[in-house]
């Protein structure tokens, strides 16, 4: 019996690209869908890779799919994720998220009204938040 696709990736989606102003470390983003009031991402991080601080306009909901990693908001002790987490960071919420130094991760991302990227977390502050 051949294999059948169920699901086909929208042909309107950008391809796969390389995250680099708003990341540290490799980060992969493989659009969905993306309008000006709702992106949906596949993210990929690499083992270490994380997103700058950031915040966004109407919240973000995010999915583990695979992986282990740390979500963090600004004043908080980071948690850890990991596959299968469903995350949700209220409006206005400053927060990053990304892979370990052990693991990456990967997370589908829904992410509503415009995102505020802010500044980058430093590696002496992501070890240091981390235990590392």
């Amino acid at each position: 019996m051949p294999s059948n696709i169920i699901r086909r990736r929208p042909t309107s989606a950008s391809p796969t690209a390389r995250g680099v102003n708003t990341f540290s470390g490799d980060v992969w983003a493989d659009p969905l869908h993306n309008t000006a009031n709702t992106k949906i991402n596949y993210v990929h991080f690499n083992p270490g890779a994380r997103s700058h601080w950031h915040t966004h306009e109407h919240g973000q909901l995010l999915v583990v799919v695979a992986g282990a990693g740390w979500i963090c908001d600004r004043g908080s002790s980071p948690r850890r994720i990991v596959t299968g987490d469903v995350i949700w960071a209220d409006a206005g919420t400053t927060h990053w998220h990304g892979g370990d130094d052990a693991s990456f991760v990967c997370h589908l991302a829904v992410s509503h009204g415009v995102t505020t990227w802010h500044e980058e977390v430093s590696r002496e502050d992501y070890a240091a938040k981390i235990g590392v």
